[in-house]
């Protein structure tokens, strides 16, 4: 037994801090501390910090080892007579990081308090009842060793084919049989550029979050989120996949049910962030709130900041029932922002690439949606304007505004109206918006009227007729009325953490 129980410890995770939960008290009445740090014991302290040095020279080396192999090459490294010793040295290296793993489980095993966690960790991967799931809340260690609650394979998803999720893809363009040929041989090196670019430095520079050097350098402000989360919020079912910083933390003070979930490749969560990726945790997501929590579709409302926007349109435009879904610092699609950062004579690789891999199409996936829909504009946005951040008509979640309403208002957004609405949305400050509604004379009784009307003698799916017979100053009211309802103005930057005083639920006619 004691035997297995070192190679457990030899073999286990990482434990970062150890749980109190509120409802716990002490014996003698004393209030009990919430948490603490776990504190590695002498052997196993300098023996984690070697083997954690290790890991940042393996990232610094695998980030780098393209410059690094054309160095070598050009150096002449790239031989059996230099690869020969160099291999001995790495050989070398591996067998003393082995044998430090080694002391390092020797001193996990002294230590009562690891002797413990691991215990109590074997207890529930052999038994993972509720309260044994209750027990390993306590601890935060690496989330990928975290029991599995649910599988997507639990349930039948009719969304799910063998190669996941199905998403919305550009129209193919149609070709002859034999200019396909050509152009398919033509275009080959095009297709393996992009391929090595969103397999590489694309990912990363669109997902920083991926990167691992990242996540080490955020462990500490993450472990102290989770820990507020665990300590001073009551959560039920052993919820240990915290968004630890972020959005989630806005619904949550307003007292809503939060379900928060991490990116592909974000904190404890496995593989990478692509499109076909995100989708398919979304969609777990999803069964998971639904088979497990026991929630209503009817019931959830997706919130989204950024990038996430696009996993919130899939999960709008895939399960209609939704109750509403909230899109804050989000925009329309990817391609203007990745054309934005890169040379212009890049511009065919880039469209390619984005189109191809990273096709954030979150406009498109928004009208397939039926349902109420707030966007959140951050007026000084320095990410997601292709500009800069003083001009405020190049923050892409203008365009995220007027598709929505050119595709369910057609008839409404006449040039004239798009005009109208655009002057609206120049407005950088809340004085100037009102300045631009009041100035159009906006009869906001008038609108809802026209609106309730028509949603009465008709079938209500978008996009809808109305404006069809309506003058140009009625137009104009209606888009005006109809953008203020869709859109609300934040005066601050693209990472500020959304206030609860600015987060509501969207309009509903």
């Amino acid at each position: 037994m004691a035997g297995w129980m070192l190679l457990r410890c030899l073999f286990g995770p990482y434990l970062h801090r150890i749980h109190r939960s509120p409802d716990q008290t002490r014996t003698d009445g004393r209030t009990p501390r919430r948490g603490w740090n776990y504190q590695p014991r002498g052997l196993e302290r300098h023996t984690d910090s070697i083997l954690g040095w290790a890991s940042v020279l393996w990232s610094l080396s695998y980030y780098t080892s393209p410059l690094l192999l054309c160095y070598l090459y050009r150096k002449g490294y790239i031989c059996s007579s230099k690869l020969a010793p160099i291999s001995q040295y790495v050989g070398t290296a591996l067998v003393c990081l082995l044998g430090v793993a080694c002391l390092r489980g020797w001193g996990r095993w002294r230590n009562p308090e690891y002797l413990q966690f691991i215990t109590i960790l074997e207890e529930n991967r052999k038994n993972n009842t509720p309260s044994n799931k209750k027990k390993l809340a306590c601890f935060d260690f690496n989330f990928k060793h975290w029991p599995v609650d649910f599988s997507w394979k639990e349930v039948g998803s009719p969304k799910l084919s063998k190669g996941g999720v199905s998403l919305l893809r550009p129209e193919p363009k149609h070709r002859g049989a034999a200019d396909s040929v050509l152009n398919s041989v033509r275009t080959l090196p095009c297709h393996i550029l992009s391929y090595l670019i969103a397999h590489s430095f694309g990912r990363m520079m669109l997902y920083p979050g991926s990167v691992g050097l990242l996540q080490k350098a955020m462990r500490p402000m993450l472990q102290q989120g989770q820990a507020r989360l665990v300590e001073e919020v009551i959560c039920c079912e052993g919820n240990a996949g915290f968004y630890e910083v972020g959005c989630m933390n806005t619904p949550l003070e307003g007292g809503y049910s939060v379900l928060g979930w991490n990116h592909p490749g974000f904190g404890g969560s496995t593989g990478f962030p692509y499109p076909q990726n995100e989708a398919n945790a979304m969609d777990v997501v999803i069964q998971f709130a639904v088979h497990k929590l026991g929630f209503q579709l009817s019931d959830i409302i997706v919130y989204a900041w950024s990038i996430g926007g696009f996993t919130a349109s899939w999960a709008a435009m895939s399960y209609p029932e939704i109750r509403a879904l909230v899109l804050d610092a989000s925009f329309d699609d990817l391609l203007p922002l990745a054309l934005k950062v890169m040379p212009d004579s890049w511009r065919p690789l880039v469209t390619h690439t984005v189109r191809q891999y990273m096709n954030l199409n979150n406009a498109e996936q928004l009208c397939k949606y039926q349902g109420p829909v707030l966007l959140i504009r951050r007026t000084k946005d320095e990410i997601i304007t292709t500009t800069g951040p003083e001009d405020i008509m190049s923050n892409r979640g203008n365009d995220l505004l007027l598709k929505l309403l050119q595709y369910r208002y057609p008839k409404v957004m006449t040039e004239d109206a798009i005009r109208a609405v655009r002057q609206w949305l120049a407005a950088g400050t809340p004085i100037e918006e009102e300045s631009v509604y009041t100035g159009y004379e906006v009869d906001d009784d008038w609108c809802l009227s026209v609106l309730q009307s028509y949603q009465t003698d008709r079938e209500t799916l978008f996009p809808w007729s109305v404006g069809e017979d309506m003058t140009l100053e009625g137009r104009r009211q209606l888009a005006l009325f109809l953008a203020r309802k869709y859109m609300r103005n934040f005066e601050t930057t693209h990472c500020t953490p959304l206030p609860i005083t600015e987060f509501r639920s969207p309009w509903k006619l």
